[in-house]
């Protein structure tokens, strides 16, 4: 049989390896062949995704609740370019912030502060807060001409919120290198060209592209005066296109063209007027945006922050409408992070001022109440910054950083004279009509020179020249004088009217007072100060014989020394804060018409804390003494008790439950509580109760001051918070006197 033969290669070891060889490139090549097909044609990349946001004032509220659905579908913003409030939301989103801290920011803004320009009191200095406090007009004047301001607000609470808020990138100037790509959009006021800003200061562009003509003041920005961008391109998608973005989405809160029984109000006519040129625009500018949003804005204005959360619902409900076409954009991977911001606190090397005219470094400085070469937070550098703001002395302001240097650009207010006007009435020193004269810059820099004249049922006067040197000494004189004549119950007011049998007398006042003095800041909130004081005091009646009948006629020298401290946000139906004043002042000297001088001195401080425990309902707990060191038999600088708050005169304080002029001592302690409840804006119901002890040298040994109060009070008052001042009445009653009034208060208090 024959064996069928088979042939087995034989491999030597060099065949071997060869073969093996060969096995392995054909086993690959399969993958390496599939590889280089794959990498030669990439995936695509993902396309550019552009938001623009257009200007509507508060309507772009709206602007955050579409950035809410943006964020829950988690599509990733690539560029963002924005106009007014299109600028500001996109710009702060660009910045960092997610939709929801933006919703946070915006529902809890003080929309008053923000048109109004809010300044606040705490930032000022006594002769600023007399500036809200006492006048209910201003009128500027310029070579004795009436001066109308550019705006209704020069924007410095707009600046100071978004530079706070802008903090975390503010050594960045090329907008292109924030988290998200960035332009806003302004309008040269001078030559009517739209400007791109996507460099500089981000917060003062965003302000810059916000400023409604009329409403805010211009933003110089590199020698342009600039204003609101929708006076020129409310919607600049084309610039946005030019970014390099390959989809756009748009949100849209301008207002179409409105009828003529719609046009009501300035501000809505200059918005129909700036309106005619951007709605003109719009349709092809809505061709050149892929997804197109417009959420339901009728029924609000450019001002209609208060209505905020309604207007962000709007903006996510629009979105919403589009989420079929968004929801293709999503990315499954990308989710915007909070904004982490890890300390607000600065540290300044050096503060650097341009050159101004009339003011000098310390005065700024001592305003600014910053010092070079420390560490401040935040809220610091902005109260300063009001301080500045407050003086009046400046039309604009601008700060920024570089490296820790904060350089603080000024421009000098022209405006150096104003004349002002109030209204006062009160059941003391009857009706009143102010006038007041102030003018800056009589002989040196800081100084100001304020003249009060006050005209009705009581001549008065108030003279007053400050130079303010800021952290370094100030010098400071003061010329007042107050007369009023007035029925005054002699029953609790012994040591006065002890050789009198009349229940009441008819007394004619007059104090006619002169003082120079010095002052400073200490520990950059307390206002220390000093100096001597020359008065004249007269007090007589008719109700006795002329021999008699002048009770005092005397000059009186003495020396003083005083702190104050207030913080309180408001003066009237203040809801936070505390003040503190304390007073010492030694007479050493008096013409002594009642031949009964020796040297005395009184000593007395004030003070208060307000809180707000609920919204609408305030707390405010004082506490005041005074006493007499030196055993003088002189009267007539004793503490007076009564009556409701009006201007202070000498040791006169108010006491609920007894009438004005009504209880005298030369030493007191009282302490008082008022709970306040604004029922509605600016309109308050309110209680209140006192309690004292007056008497001669109550702090003694035998400590009468801690018994029981001689004398308790309570109040119940209605109070208006209107724009000639407060509109107050009370109606006031004393268990232990049984007798209760009524009282009028219309106006600020001089």
């Amino acid at each position: 049989m024959n064996k069928k033969k088979y042939f087995y290669p034989v491999f030597n070891a060099k065949r071997q390896k060869t073969f093996f060889v060969w096995c392995f490139l054909l086993l690959t090549l399969p993958l390496v062949t599939i590889g280089q097909t794959a990498n030669s044609v990439p995936n695509p990349p993902s396309p550019k995704i552009g938001l623009v946001l257009s200007g509507g004032g508060a309507k772009g509220l709206a602007h955050i609740g579409v950035l809410k659905v943006i964020d829950s579908l988690g599509i990733k913003i690539d560029y963002i370019g924005g106009t007014s409030m299109g600028a500001i939301i996109g710009g702060l989103y660009a910045s960092g912030y997610n939709a929801k801290q933006l919703d946070s920011i915006f529902t809890t803004l003080d929309a008053d502060a923000l048109i109004q320009d809010y300044v606040p009191r705490g930032s000022k200095s006594f002769f600023e807060k007399r500036n809200d406090e006492l006048y209910a007009i201003t009128l500027p004047f310029k070579k004795l001409k009436l001066e109308t301001p550019n705006a209704l607000s020069k924007g410095m609470y707009n600046y100071n919120l978004l530079s706070k808020l802008t903090f975390h990138v503010r050594h960045l100037r090329d907008f292109n290198r924030l988290p998200i790509p960035f332009f806003c959009m302004a309008t040269d006021i001078e030559t009517g060209e739209e400007i791109i800003l996507n460099k500089g200061i981000l917060a003062q562009a965003m302000v810059a592209s916000g400023s409604i003509p009329s409403l805010f003041n211009p933003i110089e920005i590199e020698g342009r005066m600039l204003v609101d961008g929708g006076v020129k391109n409310n919607y600049p998608v084309e610039n946005l296109k030019a970014m390099g973005a390959d989809i756009i989405i748009g949100v849209d809160v301008q207002d179409g063209l409105k009828k003529k029984d719609e046009l009501k109000g300035v501000s809505t006519i200059l918005l129909q007027i700036s309106n005619f040129g951007t709605l003109e625009k719009m349709p092809e500018k809505i061709k050149k945006t892929d997804i197109y949003i417009k959420p339901n804005i009728t029924g609000f204005t450019v001002l209609s922050f208060d209505e905020g959360k309604t207007i962000i619902k709007n903006g996510e409900n629009a979105a919403i409408k589009e989420l079929y076409r968004l929801i293709n954009l999503k990315d499954d991977v990308y989710q915007k992070p909070n904004l982490r911001v890890k300390s607000d606190t600065i540290a300044i090397t050096n503060i650097n001022f341009n050159v101004t005219k009339n003011y000098t470094r310390s005065y700024l400085l001592g305003k600014l109440k910053i010092k070079p070469k420390s560490k401040v937070a935040y809220k610091n550098l902005i109260d300063g910054i009001q301080n500045l703001n407050s003086t009046q002395n400046f039309s604009a302001i601008k700060y920024a950083f570089e490296n820790n240097n904060l350089n603080i650009d000024l421009k000098e207010n022209n405006v150096n004279t104003f004349l002002k006007f109030g209204i006062r009435y009160d059941d003391f020193l009857k009706s009143a009509a102010l006038i007041n004269f102030t003018q800056k810059k009589i002989v040196s820099k800081n100084d100001l020179l304020s003249l009060d004249i006050i005209l009705g049922d009581n001549f008065r006067y108030d003279l007053n020249y400050l130079i303010d040197n800021g952290f370094y000494w100030s010098f400071g004189i003061n010329s007042s004088f107050i007369t009023f004549n007035r029925n005054v119950s002699t029953e609790l007011s012994t040591s006065l009217f002890n050789n009198i049998n009349l229940k009441t007398i008819n007394l004619d006042y007059s104090s006619f007072n002169n003082q120079a003095f010095i002052q400073t800041l200490f520990s950059k909130r307390f206002t220390i100060g000093g100096g001597i004081e020359w008065q004249h005091l007269k007090i007589k009646t008719d109700n006795l014989a002329n021999d008699i009948g002048k009770l005092e006629d005397s000059d009186y020298l003495s020396f003083f020394g005083s702190v104050t401290h207030d913080s309180f946000n408001k003066k009237y139906f203040p809801t936070k804060g505390w003040y503190l004043k304390g007073n010492f002042k030694t007479y050493v000297f008096s013409t002594d018409y009642t031949n009964s001088f020796d040297k005395f001195s009184i000593g007395k401080m004030d003070v208060g804390i307000v809180t707000s425990p609920i919204k609408k309902w305030s707390v405010l707990m004082q506490a005041e003494t005074g006493f007499k060191i030196g055993r003088s038999t002189t009267p007539f600088f004793d503490f007076i008790l009564g009556g409701t708050t009006v201007r202070e005169v000498n040791n006169f304080r108010p006491f609920y439950g007894y009438n004005y002029l009504t209880i005298l001592g030369n030493s007191f302690i009282k302490a008082s509580t008022t709970i306040d409840y604004e029922f509605y804006k600016k309109n308050h119901f309110n209680l209140s109760y006192n309690a004292a002890n007056v008497g001669s040298f109550i702090f003694d040994a035998t400590k009468k001051w801690i018994d029981k109060p001689s004398f308790t009070g309570f109040a119940l008052g209605y109070g208006l918070d209107s724009i000639v001042g407060p509109i107050e009445l009370k109606y006031s009653w004393s268990p232990e006197s049984k007798n209760s009034y009524f009282w009028v208060n219309v106006g600020f208090i001089f």
